[in-house]
């Protein structure tokens, strides 16, 4: 076990953890929504630290990151566990850590993890899969080692953690991907969250100078109708239209095995529509093949980036300026 950050001490033993917007209140012996945070004695310990179940080598487009390093490779880690419950959750073995969860195996410090990193030629590491806010104080280390080694660091998120913890972070922080997965009427019956955490941390990660991607999983009945997704534009155009906003198509998994993928014109529909409605970088996620996969420049339609799955097939800005008419494209390019 490692000492958790973000504790407030309580009567009774008990103790509040101030990670995410949660904002448990843990009895001794108990612990958080997590459930890889515990209280000891009245201390509020972390169960994953050291402790990934998972380290690979990925193409930082698999993220997804498309203004981020674009053609180069992440080392990504996670442990067990994340602070949400959602019902289409995709890595939910790794997940949805058991109440009883104790930590396995042979623990692998920072200094490993940034060593891998330059090992393999990365140029950042990724904390992702699961969810990087409940491994924070393995993120942090691993994110201060990582920038004096030179590497740039990125969180793929559900946006939830506290300001404090935002902030905490945010030195190291070079980008993030934040999923905003729908209204607050899908946060509570699919996610057991609220979407206002999430919108204000997407606009202090933009105030605070890191790069943010969005991501948004279009789930057929939950959050492609009319009134939710002008919900998302409105809510989205009021914080930047620069944003990179990529639409994933759903394809049945966990507790919404049963349902079924989200059509491919539906996808393509919503996309319009973003565009229509202001946003610079409009993005298909799990279509391959199709356009939206690449970048375009917003001033002169000009073909920057075409990308084929994960793979960059072209690349035409020149310092982060479009080829043709020199506009400059929002990203980090070097």
């Amino acid at each position: 076990m490692h000492l958790a950050l973000f504790q407030e001490k309580l009567t009774e033993k008990k103790v509040r953890c101030r990670l995410c917007n949660h904002y448990c209140v843990i009895g001794d012996g108990h612990r958080g929504i997590c459930k890889v945070r515990i209280n000891k004695g009245g201390q509020l310990y972390s169960l994953v630290y050291g402790n990934p179940v998972a380290k690979n080598v990925d193409p930082i487009e698999k993220k997804p990151f498309f203004h981020f390093l674009p053609g180069s490779t992440s080392f990504s880690i996670a442990t067990v566990g994340c602070n949400f419950r959602c019902d289409f959750c995709q890595n939910f073995e790794i997940s949805q850590a058991p109440v009883d969860y104790e930590p396995s195996g042979v623990e692998i410090s920072p200094a490993e993890i940034v060593h891998l990193a330059k090992k393999y030629k990365c140029e950042s590491i990724s904390y992702t899969y699961t969810e990087p806010t409940i491994f924070f104080e393995y993120a942090y280390e691993c994110a201060i080692l990582a920038k004096q080694a030179g590497l740039k660091n990125n969180f793929v998120t559900n946006g939830y953690m506290s300001d404090e913890a935002l902030k905490k972070i945010a030195p190291y922080l070079d980008a993030a991907n934040v999923d905003l997965k729908g209204d607050e009427k899908f946060y509570q019956n699919l996610c057991g969250a609220h979407v206002a955490p999430v919108l204000n941390n997407i606009k202090t990660m933009k105030n605070l100078g890191i790069w943010v991607e969005v991501t948004t999983l279009i789930i057929p009945g939950y959050n492609d109708s009319r009134e939710v997704f002008d919900w998302l534009i409105e809510s989205l155009g009021k914080i930047s239209f620069e944003i990179p906003w990529h639409l994933s198509r759903f394809f049945p998994t966990y507790r919404m095995s049963d349902h079924y993928p989200t059509p491919v014109e539906k996808i393509l529909e919503l996309r319009r529509k973003a565009k229509q409605a202001g946003f610079y970088y409009v993005y298909t996620g799990n279509i391959v093949g199709d356009e939206g996969e690449n970048t375009y420049c917003p001033k002169c339609g000009y073909k920057l980036i075409a990308r084929e799955g994960y793979i960059i097939a072209e690349n035409n800005l020149v310092n982060g300026l479009c080829k043709k008419c020199k506009f400059k494209i929002a990203g980090v390019w070097k």
